[in-house]
């Protein structure tokens, strides 16, 4: 079984990314090193393995955060509170009705029917949240779904920011779903995450983490500047 990629992405963070089959999704686990508390990210399809890595580094988990409701990024959520039976789940409002909707997340499409236990809390644009150590504002940034939100770490530095299916290395979350939009996205990308400073780490929901700075520079789907306002 392959072992988690653990980032040191500040002194007192540490970020294990275990990426789940067969999306290739990455779930999260962010703890201080120290420290029992943990919170896990968009639990996969391999959930096994996050319990592994939490186990593994002495961990308790506080909450699972979830950036949107597509189901690679909650199929997890289920094996997690057999395990841990009183872990809330957290998600932005307006993808709460997806985790217990096999069409509203996607699995129905490839024959799963996945659902998931409902939210215990739902999460409003520009909220902050402090769970396990951690201070975190919510930005929703819709697009690539209705009610996509991502986590920015407050006080870290650099910054760091959780950002699931929205912004990747070089690319950007899918936007032909029932509920995208590429022009919504691109606008939440620019307005949200690339004010941010250009040190600031991205942790995407697949792929290789980033920077802001990487991204304006050299994103070829969402350029810093949007060309339609350039004349």
């Amino acid at each position: 079984m392959p072992r988690p990629h653990v980032h040191a992405p500040a002194a007192d963070q540490r970020v294990a990314c275990i990426e789940s089959a067969p999306f290739g999704e990455n779930t999260y686990v962010l703890f201080r090193p120290g420290g029992p508390a943990c919170l896990v990210i968009d639990p996969g399809f391999e959930p096994e393995r996050v319990v592994e890595a939490i186990r593994a580094e002495g961990l308790v988990p506080e909450a699972i955060l979830l950036t949107h409701g597509h189901s690679d990024h909650i199929a997890g959520n289920a094996a997690l509170r057999r395990v841990w039976p009183d872990l809330p789940i957290l998600i932005g409002h307006g993808d709460a009705a997806k985790l217990g909707d096999p069409a509203g997340n996607l699995s129905g499409a490839f024959g799963l029917a996945l659902t998931s236990p409902p939210a215990d809390r739902l999460l409003a644009d520009r909220e902050r949240l402090d769970l396990a150590g951690f201070t975190f504002d919510v930005h929703e940034i819709p697009g690539h779904s209705s009610g996509h939100v991502v986590f920015v770490l407050g006080g870290s530095v650099p910054p760091i920011v959780f950002a699931g299916d929205v912004l990747f290395h070089e690319s950007i979350g899918r936007t032909d779903f029932p509920d995208g939009d590429f022009a919504t996205l691109a606008h939440g990308i620019r307005d949200r995450l690339y004010t941010l400073p250009d040190d600031t780490v991205v942790f995407p929901g697949h792929g290789p983490p980033t920077t802001v700075g990487h991204e304006k520079r050299h994103n070829p789907f969402v350029p810093a500047a949007d060309p339609r306002r350039a004349h």
